[in-house]
């Protein structure tokens, strides 16, 4: 590890982390680039290039940047987001297995929608409303059930899948009592779509994470301490109720903002930072190698649905379900033979 100081400030990193982050966003950058150049009107990579830096010809530009760039952003963003959200919930249950998948904010986000379509008809905003508030009702309702001192460990993963199987009965319920169209469009989001998405979608998620890497950055040495147990912890002078309560917080924020931009995208959130753990061999929650890798797994999710299947467009959803299924399945045996479940 070396440390970076200024003034006062002094901040630890890891060279190899900082390579491997530096890494998968150069990857998230160029996968994007040739995700924009797709499409019915083929645009070359140089010519993508020449738009995104304002050298491109009009017609160009409009193709570029007003209507794909605003898509590759979200993707962006929301990967950023869900490779985050996953690595300060994995780091503070210390569990390889917590994710917002797993422990029921991906479904609270969902109940949120389809509440909001039951109810209101699913209008855009409303769909982003109740995400929000699914997501972080169903947070409050986990810690709550887990007690002050349960958000951690086993008990947080098994409160939240108990959480999840109960909110995946209620989804399909309300699917059943939605107009016809409104469910359409409800089932839709829930595949984790990012076709027509745009900047309303992408500018909430961009500043959640500028406020979730302040958060991070700043409690980043409370958190690594936090691995080693709440009692080392507290030892050390860590406040531990405050860090982990404000940065289960920012994980929620986070799962929950990804949800409302772009759908219950899966296993994206479970599967960075484990791949970032692996890459950079360090400990700790490598919060910024598991973002830059979210943004280049869902960049290239995306990418690949856009043309796996000649005149037909996959949800990127869809794509991260069928690889990131196969991903749990080698994580659980690896887990069982190592002896950790």
């Amino acid at each position: 590890m070396n440390a970076l100081r200024a003034g006062g400030v002094s901040l630890r990193y890891s060279p190899r982390a900082v390579l491997v982050a530096a890494a998968f966003a150069a990857v998230a950058v160029v996968v994007s680039v040739f995700a924009i150049g797709g499409g019915d009107y083929p645009v070359g990579f140089g010519d993508v290039v020449r738009a995104l830096l304002g050298r491109g010809d009009a017609s160009t530009d409009f193709i570029v940047n007003r209507l794909r760039l605003p898509r590759a952003a979200t993707a962006l963003a929301v990967g950023a987001a869900l490779g985050l959200a996953g690595a300060l919930f994995q780091s503070l249950s210390r569990n390889p297995l917590g994710s917002p998948d797993l422990l029921g904010f991906t479904q609270g986000s969902a109940t949120g929608v389809l509440v909001a379509t039951v109810l209101a008809g699913g209008s855009g905003v409303g769909l982003a409303a109740g995400a929000v508030t699914g997501g972080t009702l169903t947070g409050a309702l986990i810690v709550l059930l887990t007690g002050r001192h349960g958000a951690h460990g086993q008990r947080l993963v098994l409160v939240g899948v108990g959480v999840a199987a109960i909110l995946t009965g209620v989804n399909g319920y309300l699917l059943t009592k939605a107009q016809v169209t409104d469910a359409a469009r409800a089932v839709l989001w829930l595949t984790g779509s990012l076709d027509g998405r745009d900047w309303k979608q992408a500018a909430p998620v961009l500043a959640a994470l500028a406020l979730a890497v302040a958060v991070t950055a700043s409690c980043g040495r409370a958190l690594r301490t936090l691995e080693m147990g709440d009692e080392a912890a507290r030892a050390l002078g860590v406040p531990v109720g405050r860090v982990r309560g404000a940065l289960l917080a920012v994980a929620v924020l986070l799962a929950s903002l990804a949800a409302a931009a772009a759908g219950p995208v899966s296993f994206v959130a479970l599967t960075a930072p484990q791949l970032a753990r692996r890459l950079t061999r360090s400990s700790g929650p490598n919060a910024l190698p598991s973002a830059c890798l979210g943004a280049a797994l869902l960049a290239a999710a995306d990418l690949a649905g856009q043309r796996v299947v000649p005149g037909h467009q996959l949800p990127a959803g869809v794509v991260t379900g069928l690889l990131g299924g196969g991903y749990l399945v080698w994580l659980l045996i690896t887990e069982r033979k190592a002896g950790r479940l």
